[in-house]
């Protein structure tokens, strides 16, 4: 008669390991976007982050011409990874500001000298603050902003040889 329920547990078990499975073959997307895509750089003041390089202002960013800033830390590996590639967009003649995350000037120095500086300067953010403010959800991330200091587009993550001509041409929109 009631011979289905039996057969319940198995059949809730083979449903829960489907779902299961679903979220493994097909992650859902955690990429936080920033909000502040299409809004003016907000207010800041950093003091430099080493000796020998400025400091960065939001004012540092709205002088005519679009630039990447670049959100890093030393201790970030995948910084490591981006570094030949802000470096080849350094030489291409991208102006490139950044904002150091919780970090040492000693082991920012150290980090430059090793991969290599492709910073016109470089901010200590040593709260996070204006990480944060910009909509920031790691290290590293660059945004793209134009000469008004709006930002224009954001690129979440280390910057791969592939993704260049991609900034390149965002660079060329926030003409």
């Amino acid at each position: 008669m009631k011979h289905w329920i039996i057969w319940t547990p198995l059949a809730l078990f083979i449903g829960f390991l489907a779902l299961a499975a679903s979220g493994l073959i097909v992650p859902r997307d955690t990429t936080i976007e920033s909000q502040m895509i299409g809004q003016p750089v907000p207010e800041f003041a950093l003091a430099p982050a080493l000796p020998g390089k400025p400091g960065l202002t939001n004012a540092d960013l709205a002088t005519g011409q679009p630039r990447l800033l670049n959100v890093f830390a030393s201790w970030c590996v995948p910084c490591i990874a981006e570094a030949p590639q802000l470096m080849q967009l350094r030489r291409a003649g991208v102006q490139i500001d950044a904002i150091a995350i919780r970090d040492r000037p000693a082991d920012i120095a150290q980090f430059l000298a090793r991969h290599g500086d492709p910073y016109r300067s470089v901010g200590a953010d040593n709260d996070s603050r204006v990480q944060l403010s910009l909509g920031s959800s790691g290290v590293p991330e660059t945004f793209v902003v134009d000469g008004d200091g709006v930002i224009r587009h954001q690129h979440i993550g280390d910057i791969r040889p592939e993704d260049v001509p991609a900034i390149l041409a965002a660079l060329e929109d926030a003409q």
